[in-house]
């Protein structure tokens, strides 16, 4: 017979159960995700804020801004989820299906990736 993983009592019921109740399966996956994995939730906020600002600034399927906007919407350029290269050389940094390309005196064309709309 198994123990609940999370307060130990015996199951009873299914052979692959793990826990007693919605309460203990809770309390045991909030612990597990809690400070240990402080860094991971904080760079998924970040990743998550920049998708939302580069959405805002994109309404449409391209756009072009500043860097300076960027930074001053609180923009970190240090997290992205994908760099993709172009046939012509340019590169450019996906946030999830947003993406940026540097231009000249620190512009920046915004474009979305439509393949993802699926």
């Amino acid at each position: 017979m198994k123990d609940c993983l999370e307060c130990g009592k015996p199951l009873m019921g299914r052979v692959d159960k793990k826990f007693c109740s919605d309460m203990c399966r809770n309390s045991y996956n909030n612990r597990l995700n809690s400070d240990s994995y402080n860094i991971v939730r904080n760079m998924n906020n970040q990743l998550r804020k920049n998708r939302r600002i580069l959405e805002e600034l994109c309404p449409d399927d391209k756009s072009k801004t500043t860097k300076s906007q960027l930074i001053g919407k609180g923009f970190d350029f240090n997290l992205i989820t994908s760099v993709r290269p172009t046939l012509k050389g340019n590169v450019y940094h996906f946030v999830y299906d947003y993406g940026y390309l540097e231009l000249e005196n620190d512009i920046y064309l915004i474009v979305k990736d439509k393949r993802l709309d699926k």
